[in-house]
C-alpha cells in the first residue's frame, strides 16, 4: 500500500531530539522525550515540490522514520506499544527557520506550512520488522547526508509510543515523526532531497523524493512577525557553524550538561533549592520579559550605570562608552546584567544594542531599568528582562560607568560568571560553584512535584501527600523503581 492511500490522520506528533548523534550535534541531550504537533494540512507526498518563500534562506530538511498507528493506544506499556503500529515509512520534517524565533518550541509556523510533512512513498508492515533494527538514510542531490538506525536512538520507538499514550489517545491513522539523526541541514531551490527507511529482508519505504522550489513571499507585517534570521538560527539549520559558513564560537556561556538540566527546571524550583541552602537574596526582583514565555540561561556579563550628573555624562556618556563596549564584546551564551538602581525612568538599551547583542550570540539582557523601542526589542527575539518600557534615552537618568565587576541588579548581587536563569516567574542568580548542584536538586524535586500533582489530580487529599509523609514517600520510591521501597498504597486508599 502506498502512503497516498492513508487518508488524513487525526493528528501528527513530532519528537524534538531523539537520536544520540543529533544530541551530540546540538550539544544538549534531553533526559526525557518532548514533542510538538504538526497540522494535517502540512502533509505532502513523494514527488510534490516543497516550497521556500522568496526572501527566506533557511529551509531545513530532517529525514525521519514515521510510524502509522493501526489500533487505538491509551496507557499502553513499552512492551505492548509496537502491536499498535500499523506501518512504518519515510518522512521529511521540513522547517523554515526564518519563522522560528517567534514561536520556537511549538514550531507552528516554521514547520506547519503546507507540504512541510512529506511521507511515503510505500508502507512497511510494522509486524514484519524489528523496531530496533530500522535504517534511515537521507540524500541531498544524490549525496548521502544522513545515515542512522533506530537502535541508536536515545528513546526507543516503543518508548515514544508508550509515553505519548499515557498523555493522549493515539488513534488509527495518527502519525508519529520520531526525530532525525545528525546531518539534517538546509535545502535551496533546485535541490532534491530523498529519504528512505529500510529493514532486514529487503523491506523498504522506497525513496521519498522532494524537489525544492521557490514561490513569492506572502507575509503581511500587519498580521504577524516577519521572517528573520541570525547566526544562531543559521547554525542550527545548517547543523554546525562551519556548514553555515560562520566563524567558530568563543568558549563562553553555560556548560552544555548544566544547560540541559536548567532547561528542564523553572526558576521557582531553583529559588526553592537556593532557599534550602540559605540563599534568600538571589532573585532579580521587579523585572519581566519583553515577550511572555521567554526563557533565559547564560553566564553574567555585568554593566553598571551611575545616577546622572551632567559633568560625568559629558566625560563618560558619549563615544564608545562602557555600555557600547559591553554590547559590542558580549560573548556567546553570556547575559548582560545591568545595574540601573531600579530606575525605570529612561531606557538602558534599545533596538540597536539588542540587535548587536543578538548578533554576538548573547543569551539575553537583564536590567532593573527601562527599555526603549520596547515592542521592537520584543520582536528581535533576544530574551530581555526589564522594569518595562520607557521612551527616554540613557542620558536622562544614567551615566554608563564601568563593566565586568560585581553589581547590584533588582536587589541581587551579581558577579561576572554567575549563572543567570529567567522565565515568566522572574530571574535568579546562581553562584557558578553551586549551580550544577542546585540545578540537579531542582530537577529531582520537579519530578517529585509532578508525581504529587498526578496524585492530587486523581483525587487524593494533600494532607500527608504535600509534602510527602513516609507512606507516600515509599509509594513514590517504589513507583520510581528504587530499591528498598515499601509496598505502595492501594489505588484510592489514602496514606
Amino acid at each position: 500500500m502506498s502512503a497516498q492511500e492513508l487518508g488524513t490522520p487525526g493528528k501528527i506528533v513530532a519528537v524534538h531530539i531523539s537520536y544520540e548523534s543529533r544530541a551530540a550535534e546540538r550539544g544538549r541531550r534531553p533526559a526525557t522525550p518532548s514533542y510538538f504537533f504538526k497540522p494535517t494540512s502540512s502533509l505532502g507526498v513523494s514527488g510534490e515540490p516543497v516550497q521556500r518563500p522568496g526572501g527566506t534562506e533557511l529551509l531545513a530538511f530532517e529525514g525521519e522514520i514515521a510510524l502509522i498507528i493501526g489500533t487505538t493506544a491509551r496507557q499502553v506499556t513499552a512492551d505492548q506499544a509496537w502491536a499498535h503500529v500499523r506501518a512504518v515509512t519515510a518522512a521529511n520534517d521540513w522547517g523554515l527557520y526564518d519563522l522560528r524565533a517567534a514561536d520556537k518550541g511549538s514550531n507552528v509556523r516554521n514547520k506547519g506550512r503546507d507540504g512541510y510533512t512529506t511521507v511515503g512513498p510505500e508502507l512497511i508492515d510494522a509486524a514484519a520488522v524489528d523496531p530496533t533494527q530500522l535504517r534511515l538514510r537521507t540524500w541531498k542531490n544524490g549525496h548521502l547526508v544522513q545515515d542512522g538506525t533506530s537502535g541508536s536512538m536515545i528513546f526507543p520507538l516503543t518508548q515514544l509510543i508508550a509515553d505519548l499514550s499515557q498523555h493522549l489517545t493515539l488513534q488509527p491513522g495518527d502519525i508519529i515523526l520520531t526525530g532525525t539523526p545528525a546531518g539534517a541541514s538546509v535545502a535551496e531551490p533546485g535541490d532534491t532531497i530523498e529519504v528512505e527507511v529500510d529493514a532486514a529482508g529487503g523491506l523498504t519505504s522506497g525513496r521519498l523524493i522532494s524537489p525544492v522550489t521557490e514561490v513569492p513571499a506572502e507575509f503581511d507585517p500587519a498580521l504577524g512577525s516577519l521572517p528573520t534570521v541570525d547566526d544562531t538560527q543559521r547554525e542550527e539549520a545548517w547543523g554546525s557553524r562551519e556548514a553555515a559558513g560562520l566563524p567558530p564560537k568563543q568558549a563562553s556561556g553555560v556548560d552544555p550538561e548544566l544547560r540541559a538540566v536548567l532547561e528542564q527546571v523553572p526558576v521557582a524550583a531553583l529559588s526553592q533549592e537556593m532557599r534550602r541552602r540559605g540563599y534568600n537574596n538571589v532573585t532579580i526582583d521587579g523585572v519581566r520579559a519583553t515577550r511572555p514565555g521567554a526563557t533565559l540561561i547564560g553566564t553574567a556579563r555585568t554593566l553598571r550605570f551611575l545616577p546622572h550628573r551632567e559633568d560625568l555624562f559629558s566625560a563618560h556618556g558619549g563615544g564608545f562608552n562602557a555600555q557600547k563596549q559591553v554590547f559590542d564584546s558580549v560573548g556567546p551564551g553570556e547575559v548582560i546584567v545591568i545595574e540601573a538602581r531600579g530606575e525605570r525612568g529612561s531606557g538602558t538599551l534599545g533596538d540597536i544594542l539588542a540587535l548587536r547583542a543578538l548578533h554576538r550570540g548573547a543569551a539575553g539582557v537583564v536590567t532593573d531599568g527601562g527599555v526603549r523601542d520596547y515592542s521592537t526589542v520584543a520582536e528581535i527575539g533576544l530574551p530581555v528582562f526589564s522594569q518595562g518600557p520607557h521612551p527616554a534615552v540613557l542620558g536622562r537618568k544614567h551615566v554608563p560607568w564601568d563593566a565586568d565587576l560585581t553589581v547590584a541588579c533588582g536587589g541581587a548581587t551579581v558577579q561576572p560568571g554567575d549563572v543567570i536563569v529567567g522565565d515568566d516567574d522572574g530571574v535568579i542568580v546562581l553562584p557558578a560553584a553551586i549551580a550544577a548542584e542546585v540545578a540537579q536538586a531542582a530537577l529531582v524535586k520537579e519530578t517529585e512535584d509532578a508525581w504529587v500533582a498526578e496524585q492530587v489530580s486523581a483525587g487524593h487529599p494533600v494532607d500527608g501527600l504535600f509534602p510527602m509523609n513516609s507512606t507516600w514517600r515509599a509509594r513514590y520510591e517504589e513507583e520510581q523503581g528504587r530499591p528498598g521501597a515499601e509496598a505502595p498504597v492501594e489505588a484510592g486508599e489514602g496514606p
